[in-house]
């Protein structure tokens, strides 16, 4: 059953983007939440794989038409390499010894905060004013925390990137998107490494969901020029809100659970009856030395 929905999700997941543009990373995580019952912390890192999958699929046609810009596409990797190692280091260490509703609640606010910015981008007034002087050296910084933010949710890189590279360089509209698929086609990989160094990942299921998600490439990128898709980005958004408010309430009212007892208090009773206080064990020391006398 669980191979059949990895095909499914991963041929819809593809559809979704090519209909709508929007990341895999946001989209897939909460799926594999929702509806395969996956845990947080191997659910995030095969979305992370995932959409190292699909964009190297991608980025190639981006490279042959030549609509990567490596200088900047360099800068951006100076600050995003590092954000999202220590972004992937950081979630193991939560997912190995921090408690699980942590997890659920930083998931859930980076969807919303990741859904609020695609809300925000559909209903403010077309154009971006463009930058008076290119500033590409310093948006290493801005992606920082955005590799951190992929490393950890394995979600942020396309909207945030785009944002940061019109808002700062002077790019053209198809030279941003390339560079920007590419920026997260490297950090994917990248992250999708340290993941998979900690053994965070479902690989069969990875493997279902590249091969739908193959399929699903083909005809959402057939039926693109067909739908109108920034209807499907708002509708997408809006469920998007929602299933992070759904991750951060769960984790806000979930009980946490208790600390786990002192090992005396599973031992058996026999071996309870024999733990003796040292004042016990003066008493009974004493008693021994009246009764040889």
């Amino acid at each position: 059953m669980h191979d059949a929905l990895g095909y499914v999700i991963g041929f819809l997941i593809a559809i979704v983007i090519a209909l709508t543009g929007v990341g895999a990373g946001v989209i897939t995580a909460p799926l594999l939440i929702l509806f395969l019952h996956v845990p947080i912390e191997i659910a995030v890192s095969t979305a992370l794989a995932y959409s190292a999958i699909v964009k190297l699929i991608v980025v190639p046609a981006q490279v042959v038409r030549k609509q990567v810009n490596y200088k900047v596409l360099g800068w951006m990797l100076l600050g995003g390499l590092p954000g999202v190692i220590l972004g992937s280091i950081f979630f193991k260490r939560i997912a190995a010894t921090g408690p699980k509703a942590a997890l659920s609640f930083a998931l859930g606010a980076i969807i919303i905060f990741t859904s609020g910015w695609h809300l925000f981008r559909h209903f403010r007034p077309a154009g971006i004013n463009r930058p008076k002087r290119d500033r590409s050296k310093w948006v290493g910084l801005l992606m920082f925390p955005i590799g951190a933010e992929v490393g950890f949710s394995s979600s942020g890189a396309g909207a945030l990137g785009t944002v940061a590279l019109m808002s700062m360089t002077d790019l053209t509209a198809p030279q941003v998107v390339g560079t920007d698929l590419a920026f997260g086609l490297a950090i994917a990989l990248v992250g999708t490494g340290v993941h998979m160094i900690n053994g965070h990942y479902a690989a069969d299921l990875l493997l279902h969901m590249a091969v739908g998600g193959v399929i699903g490439g083909i005809v959402g990128s057939g039926a693109a020029p067909k739908i109108p898709n920034r209807t499907l980005r708002l509708a997408l958004s809006v469920w998007l809100m929602v299933i992070g408010g759904q991750f951060c309430w769960q984790a806000a009212t979930t009980p946490a659970k208790p600390a786990p007892s002192n090992v005396a208090h599973h031992a058996p009773a026999s071996h309870a009856a024999t733990t003796i206080t040292p004042l016990q064990a003066q008493t009974q020391v004493k008693a021994q030395t009246s009764v040889t006398r």
